[in-house]
């Protein structure tokens, strides 16, 4: 096995900040004790975690490669395994992981284990990743990996496979996924990333205007004839219409589309997922705002409402159909007036919504950061 002077593989988690450094932080509690367990008696493992934007600036695997190289020589490392949540790619396909025995590096793309369980593949990943890299050395891919494939990365139903791998590249053994599964799967690994339940919270200013518009509406007789006349077909287009209005006022409102001048096919596809991941995203957010709406309009409805005043308006009896179709039609008005809201709140509420915003931050705290010592 890969082992230092003083007895202890020393294995460095490299990790974007974010998700992948709280990932990394959680996993370093337990790993050392795991990695030893599973290695044999007499090993010992000292894991340290460095949360650092090394990702930015670049996605081309063989200058990543390079640069975690680079990093392992300066530091007393023995294994550096590198944690990102960007969708890296391989020749048209989506890199699971990529690792280089000769060297003892693994770049490992969070998205690609897909949005289930993140931490446990997270960690099962990085503790196969180690323990390959802590074996004896051999030349070439199917010596350095050994007959066995690495378990988590594989499986009768996963779409993930060995991928190719040139000369020139200081790779030896890669992962990748493909097809709709794997385009699927790291689709939504990235929404996952994003953590779109922190979206709710920080449109705190369109919330305010939508439950607003909501408890105006409410009390309108007007509103309450409408909501009477409306079929459930309508109702449905009304709610898909106003959840439809508020997404793309956010990313509009907050520059969320990632375009890019780039012709490289690998580029294009990019930037679509990076796009379907903020729709994705802030879809969440607005279908978790539109139901909470919708809850709360109902208890306001129920509140307010007189039966004897309702009838006398719409000539209908209130029954419990009126109350769910009238507070359904007004969360559609009161998403409404919630993206307008919404453009009341700053780029920082949401900008976790877009990777290219996290990326674009990234890089600037690199320019900050340039010849400073990286944290640890």
């Amino acid at each position: 096995m890969r082992e230092s002077s003083q007895g202890v593989t020393v294995v460095a988690l490299l990790a974007d900040p974010d998700t992948p450094t709280e990932i990394a932080q959680h996993m370093a509690r337990t790993l050392p004790d795991r990695l030893a367990e599973r290695a044999g008696e007499g090993w010992r493992f000292d894991v340290e975690v460095i949360s650092e934007p090394f990702t930015s600036g670049t996605e081309d695997l063989p200058t990543l490669m390079r640069r975690m190289r680079d990093r392992a020589s300066a530091e007393n490392w023995d294994i550096i395994v590198a944690l990102t949540d960007l969708p890296l790619h391989s020749h048209g396909r989506k890199l699971v992981v990529d690792l280089s025995h000769e060297h003892g590096l693994a770049l490992l793309s969070l998205p690609s284990l897909g949005g289930l369980r993140l931490r446990t593949r997270a960690q099962r990943a990085v503790e196969e990743s180690v323990l390959s890299l802590a074996g004896p050395r051999a030349s070439g891919a199917e010596g350095a990996a050994g007959s066995q494939p690495l378990r988590p990365f594989v499986g009768r139903l996963a779409p993930v496979h060995r991928g190719r791998v040139d000369e020139e590249e200081p790779t030896d053994l890669r992962y990748v996924a493909s097809g709709p599964r794997g385009y699927l799967r790291v689709l939504v690994g990235m929404v996952r990333s994003n953590r779109p339940w922190r979206l709710v919270p920080g449109l705190s200013k369109a919330l305010a205007a939508a439950l607003a518009t909501g408890a105006v509406a409410t009390v309108n007789s007007t509103v309450w004839s409408l909501a009477e006349a409306l079929s459930a077909p309508r109702l449905v287009i009304a709610t898909v219409g106003s959840v439809a209005l508020m997404i793309g006022w956010l990313i509009v409102d907050a520059n969320l589309w990632h375009r890019t001048t780039e012709v490289a096919p690998e580029a294009r596809k990019r930037t679509a997922l990076y796009n379907a991941s903020t729709v994705m995203t802030v879809g969440i957010g607005v279908l978790v705002c539109y139901v909470g709406l919708l809850v709360i309009n109902l208890v306001w409805a129920l509140f307010i409402l007189n039966d004897r005043v309702f009838a006398a308006m719409t000539r209908t009896p209130l029954d419990a159909t009126d109350y769910w179709t009238l507070s359904w039609f007004v969360a559609s008005v009161a998403t409404v007036g919630g993206a307008l809201g919404s453009g009341l709140e700053s780029d920082e509420a949401i900008r976790a919504a877009a990777y290219s915003k996290r990326e674009q931050e990234r890089r600037r705290t690199l320019q900050d950061d340039h010849g400073d010592q990286p944290s640890k």
